[in-house]
């Protein structure tokens, strides 16, 4: 009667504090430059070193440039993070993914990608969507910088056990609607704290038939929903995907992973703390409207008039509107857009980049937009132009840039200026999470394609090759 995420937790307990939290053994940590260097400062005090070197792994991500990567950062604050993560790495030994290494890109798409993500693992990172990894099947979730540096000391971590979510997504997904579409119409659903305290699986009949990059998307997304974090069981498209991957097993270890690998799944009577299921027939190709990723809507529906059900005026709401410059009961298609964003963790894989290039294909992009498309590495960069879609869209007026965090959030050179509206594949839209001043659309790379070659909002179900 146990639940997948009981069964991997119950796995990795070290021991039980009394009335406390539950001593957890991590199996991998991923560090980036912005969350890691008072963990090391920390170590360095204490006088420690890393107690399993192995089991973690380091890169840049959030600071990089994502043009003349092998020229010195410019940005003095930037430049500092990346130097730091370097030598840190380098002074307690530690693998390390630098700038303009084959293996560098943002460490939420390099893990799963190299194979350093695992079924049946502990993933930590100092970072919120750390829950991307759960995609393959592990248990991920992100921590604070005193945590990374309690996992860097003893390879375990002090937590409080989840409540286990199971979000059944049944049905058939209409034309033109993608995971991303799945997670922001579910964060509208349960809004950004309905998951608060759970854990979620997620499964039914559309997740199964997810690919690999569309299970990634929507476990990067759990957070959003106030989640602890978010997976999918393991399965033939989780086998496929990870085998042949530079750190997964190999020969008669890969056989033995997989016979293992099968086994973590729900018990068919496991019992979870909050079961919801959703129809794929209401989904349809989504856009947020808002100041948080709650707050979207369907691309043919309008604003909602944020009115309680007792009539009172939402005063969040009403600032979230005047911020964004929308009304209520305003439709959003035809909409002026300013810039297009396609990358980060949510939807910098290879599939985004084929999704953006099989709308843009044969077309323009529209002149008074500027678009940065941006890898989620140099894995999926080089992928690019092996299938020629750096091609396709060099002809439609793109260009692809270096690998890296870019305009999701704004601590590099990527920023949106105040007052433009930007259409973004991202995974926020806060006030200034891409600028100061800066107005956010979260939407799949299907609706930013179309966007970038109208200059406006628009389905992408009428641009559909």
């Amino acid at each position: 009667m146990n639940t997948l995420f009981d069964k991997i937790w119950d796995k990795h307990v070290v021991q039980v504090v009394d009335d406390g939290p539950t001593q957890l053994y991590i199996d991998r940590l991923y560090c980036h430059e912005v969350t890691s260097p008072q963990a090391f400062t920390g170590m360095r005090k204490r006088g420690l070193r890393c107690f399993r070197p192995e089991q973690i792994v380091c890169m840049p991500d959030h600071n990089t440039p994502t043009h003349d990567q092998d020229k010195p950062i410019v940005d003095p604050v930037s430049k500092k993070q990346v130097d730091t993560l370097e030598k840190n790495a380098k002074d307690f030994g530690l693998t390390y993914f630098g700038m303009m290494s084959p293996d560098n890109g943002i460490i939420h798409v390099v893990g799963p990608e190299k194979g350093l993500s695992l079924p049946g693992m502990t993933i930590v990172c100092g970072d919120s969507h750390t829950s991307t990894h759960g995609a393959v099947g592990a248990v991920a979730f992100g921590i604070g910088t005193s945590e990374v540096e309690m996992v860097m000391a003893s390879q375990c971590i002090l937590q409080q056990k989840p409540k286990s979510m199971r979000i059944n997504i049944n049905g058939t997904l209409q034309k033109c609607v993608t995971a991303k579409d799945v997670a922001l119409y579910l964060m509208a659903q349960l809004t950004t704290s309905g998951a608060t305290g759970y854990f979620v699986e997620y499964a039914g009949e559309v997740v199964r038939n997810m690919s690999m990059e569309g299970r990634l998307t929507l476990c990067n997304l759990s957070i959003e929903m106030g989640a602890r974090g978010g997976f999918v069981a393991p399965d033939e498209v989780t086998f496929e995907y990870l085998k042949g991957r530079e750190y997964a097993p190999v020969g008669d270890d890969w056989e033995k992973a997989v016979a293992e690998w099968r086994q973590l799944r729900s018990d068919d009577d496991a019992v979870f703390d909050k079961e919801l299921t959703f129809d794929a027939a209401d989904i349809e190709p989504r856009i947020t409207y808002g100041t948080n990723p709650g707050m979207g809507i369907g691309i043919t529906e309008c604003v909602p008039m944020g009115v309680s059900a007792d009539g009172e005026a939402d005063k969040g709401f009403a600032k979230a509107l005047a911020y964004m410059g929308f009304r209520p009961g305003q439709s959003l298609i035809g909409e002026k857009v300013d810039y297009v964003f396609l990358g980060a963790c949510t939807n910098g894989r290879i599939e985004d980049f084929r999704a953006f290039a099989s709308v843009v294909r044969g077309r323009k992009k529209a002149p008074e937009v500027t678009a940065w498309l941006v890898p989620g590495s140099w894995a999926v960069e080089r992928q690019i132009r092996e299938e020629g879609l750096d091609v396709v869209l060099r002809d439609s007026g793109f260009e692809i840039r270096q690998p890296g965090c870019s305009a999701c959030l704004a601590m590099n050179d990527d920023k949106i200026p105040a007052g433009k509206l930007c259409v973004s594949t991202s995974n926020r839209n806060f006030e200034g999470r891409q600028g100061p001043g800066a107005r956010t659309i979260l939407a799949s790379p299907l609706v930013a394609a179309a966007a970038a070659v109208t200059g406006v909002i628009t389905d992408p179900r009428e641009w559909d090759n």
